[in-house]
C-alpha cells in the first residue's frame, strides 16, 4: 500500500526536533510513485526533482530514495498560503488616526484600503483594516504624533507660518473629544491642534515650531485660514504659549 506523505512544512518541523539537516529530506520511492505524482504531493516541480537527483529522464523504481529540498518547499507552501482581508467596526469616539494607530498602519492606508476621500468616520461602519493583497506600504510611515521629542522624521512636503494660540480639553465646556474623535481626557499626552481643515486636513500629521510632531485632529469657531491651536493639558501652559507666530511642516 503506497505511504501518505507528511507535508514538506511538518517533515521540516520534525527534523529541526531531532536536529537533522533541514535542507533536504529523503524518501523511499513506493510501487506506483512516479515524478509527477510526487512532485504535486510535494508542491515542487518534476524538473526541481531530477535536479535534486541528478535524474536524466522520468524514470524512477521502487525502493530507490528521492531528495527533496525542504527549504524550497516550506518557501513555495508559505507563499501560495490564502491571504484574507481583515475588518474593523468603528465605535464612538473612534478616528483614522487612532484606527491606524491600533493596527500599525497609516492613515493614507487605510483610506486607501477603504475607499475615503476624507478622514470622517461613522459608528458602525465597517473598515478594512489588514488587506489580503501584499502592500508595499513601509512601517516608516507610522510617526507617533504624542512625542514629546521635536523631531520632524518624516517626509516634509509643505512648510507654512501660522498663527498659534494654545487651548485645553475642556475649553468652552466641551467634552474632551475632538473633531476627528480624539478623547483628550483618555490621551492627555497627545499632541493634537485645531485647524482648519480646509488648509490642512483633519489627520494630517505636523510638525510644529516650539511644540513638535502633532496630528491635525481638532477645528474651532476661531481657527480660520492659516490659524492653529495647539492643545496642552492645563490654562497654565495655554498662557505660557500666548498667541504667537510660528513655522510648521506638513509631514503626510
Amino acid at each position: 500500500m503506497k505511504k501518505s506523505i507528511i507535508s514538506a512544512l511538518a517533515v521540516m518541523a520534525m527534523c529541526t526536533a531531532f536536529g537533522i539537516n533541514t535542507h533536504a529530506a529523503d524518501i523511499t520511492i513506493e510501487k506506483g510513485d512516479t515524478l509527477w505524482g510526487l512532485s504535486k504531493q510535494y508542491n515542487v516541480t518534476v524538473a526541481q526533482l531530477k535536479e535534486w537527483n541528478d535524474l536524466s529522464s522520468n524514470t524512477i523504481y521502487a525502493n530507490h530514495t528521492l531528495t527533496i529540498s525542504l527549504e524550497d518547499t516550506a518557501k513555495k507552501a508559505s507563499a501560495t498560503e490564502p491571504k484574507t482581508d481583515e475588518s474593523y467596526i468603528v465605535t464612538k469616539g473612534d478616528s483614522l488616526w487612532s484606527i491606524s494607530k491600533k493596527f500599525g498602519i497609516s492613515v493614507s492606508t487605510l483610506k486607501s484600503w477603504n475607499g475615503l476621500t476624507s478622514n470622517l468616520i461613522y459608528a458602525n461602519q465597517k473598515l478594512i483594516v489588514k488587506n489580503g493583497t501584499p502592500q508595499a506600504t513601509a512601517v516608516t510611515e507610522q510617526v507617533e504624533p504624542a512625542s514629546t521629542k521635536e523631531s520632524a522624521s518624516s517626509e516634509t512636503v509643505k512648510t507654512m507660518t501660522v498663527e498659534a494660540t494654545a487651548y485645553t480639553a475642556l475649553d468652552g465646556g466641551g467634552s474632551g473629544v475632538t473633531a476627528a474623535g480624539i478623547d483628550l481626557i483618555k490621551n492627555p499626552n497627545m499632541k493634537v491642534i485645531a485647524v482648519d481643515p480646509s488648509i490642512i486636513p483633519l489627520g494630517t500629521k505636523v510638525y510644529v515650531e516650539g511644540y513638535g510632531e502633532a496630528i491635525a485632529g481638532d477645528t474651532g469657531g476661531a481657527i480660520k485660514g492659516k490659524k492653529i491651536d495647539v492643545y496642552v493639558q492645563t490654562k497654565s501652559e495655554a498662557v505660557q504659549w500666548g498667541r504667537k507666530k510660528v513655522n510648521i511642516k506638513i509631514l503626510e
